[in-house]
């Protein structure tokens, strides 16, 4: 894996925009933190996700509709907490004390992953080098799907824009299933640092334990004490996790592997022409801006910008500084990206998927990207 450099261009741009920032948090005496509002949609999401199992498991719910309803719920509910809860948590940005960020990031272990391998992976990788091919994870899915220009391109591909969406909804059961091993032991082998103390034999130890209890829990008691069929169950598992893992992938999918985003290419010396936030200004992509009730159900991943510059602030204040992120990239001639709906942003992935399954590299590519500029950065 080659060393990736920053390049100190535009650092006048960043210095501005942060000093806005901060003078905006500081002008109106708030802290970039969540506050009671996170704390409210953290309680409703919870409820969503484990309300329908208290109700299955406690026998109050009993014929097969409504169990796979219950089913189809925590879905919903399991991808509310992890938008809304489990991701600012884990990027430190849910309050301000530490203790509180890591309890609340832990709320992972409840949708089956594991909270230290997804720092590493979202925080460390993801944001730290998006869209670059060999570091970003999320650009680098199993051999059927390409999400980059740089990954070989196969025949198959040519049709991932259909069946994509299936492998999406896999995307929580390879969590519970062998993703969080697999990293691990990529990460061992790599030489990553985890943080924190415990070694590598230890965090195996951890994960293994974290998906017994989960399969306990989530599985084994709603077989033992659901009274419907055990194959309704399992069913409903299923249903559960393909419900959270398309709505999961939809959601980040489209604010990255869209025909805006660029795949940059570090030089000859591990450098790449533009510093760390202009780097994100070309890799990402708002969409929705004007829903208030999606970007509240989604955790505020509608403004992919704004969590991408200041990933240390909390989602409900996006809305806010993204009047500032937009007039500071106007003033510096930056791109600022955005689709006005979410549809819309369904719609260039779609177009995004589909010219990564046609045309190999970049040449081709770049020629019809810029035929889409003008329909996909609104």
């Amino acid at each position: 894996m080659v060393n990736i450099k920053y390049s100190k261009n535009r650092l006048d741009f960043t210095t501005e925009l942060r000093n806005s920032v901060n003078a905006y948090f500081s002008k109106n005496n708030i802290q970039p933190y969540g506050n009671r509002k996170i704390y409210l949609k953290s309680a409703f999401m919870i409820t969503l996700y484990l309300a329908p199992f208290i109700l299955m498991v406690s026998g109050a719910i009993s014929s097969v509709p409504l169990v796979l309803l219950c089913w189809i719920t925590m879905g919903l509910g399991m991808s509310g907490l992890g938008m809304g809860t489990m991701h600012d948590a884990n990027h430190g940005s849910f309050s301000k004390n530490q203790k509180v960020n890591r309890f609340f990031g832990n709320s992972l272990y409840l949708l089956g992953g594991f909270p230290t391998n997804w720092r590493y992976q979202h925080n460390t990788l993801h944001h730290g080098f998006t869209n670059i091919e060999g570091h970003d994870e999320d650009i680098a899915p199993p051999g059927i799907l390409r999400f980059s220009p740089h990954s070989p391109l196969k025949k198959i591909h040519r049709y991932q824009h259909i069946y994509a969406w299936f492998f999406y909804s896999l995307m929580t059961i390879s969590w519970i299933v062998a993703k969080d091993f697999k990293r691990l032991k990529k990460y061992k082998d790599t030489g990553a640092k985890l943080g924190g103390k415990r070694k590598f034999s230890r965090l195996f130890v951890d994960v293994t334990i974290s998906k017994i209890i989960y399969y306990s829990v989530f599985l084994l008691i709603p077989l033992l004490t659901v009274p419907v069929a055990w194959y309704w169950i399992i069913c409903g598992f299923l249903v559960m996790h393909f419900t959270s893992g398309l709505v999961l992938s939809t959601i980040f999918q489209t604010a990255h592997v869209v025909p805006t985003s660029e795949y940059p290419i570090p030089d000859e010396d591990g450098e790449l022409n533009n510093n760390w936030a202009v780097h994100q200004l070309y890799t990402t992509c708002n969409y929705a801006p004007g829903s208030k009730i999606f970007s509240w159900l989604i955790g505020g991943l509608n403004y992919q910008v704004e969590h991408h510059l200041f990933p240390y602030i909390s989602h409900i204040h996006y809305r806010d500084i993204s009047q500032i992120v937009q007039t500071k990239t106007k003033e510096f001639g930056l791109p600022y990206h955005v689709n006005k709906s979410f549809a819309k942003a369904v719609w260039q992935h779609i177009k995004m998927l589909k010219l990564l399954g046609e045309y190999n590299g970049l040449v081709k590519q770049t020629a019809q990207v810029s035929k889409n500029h003008k329909v996909a950065a609104i």
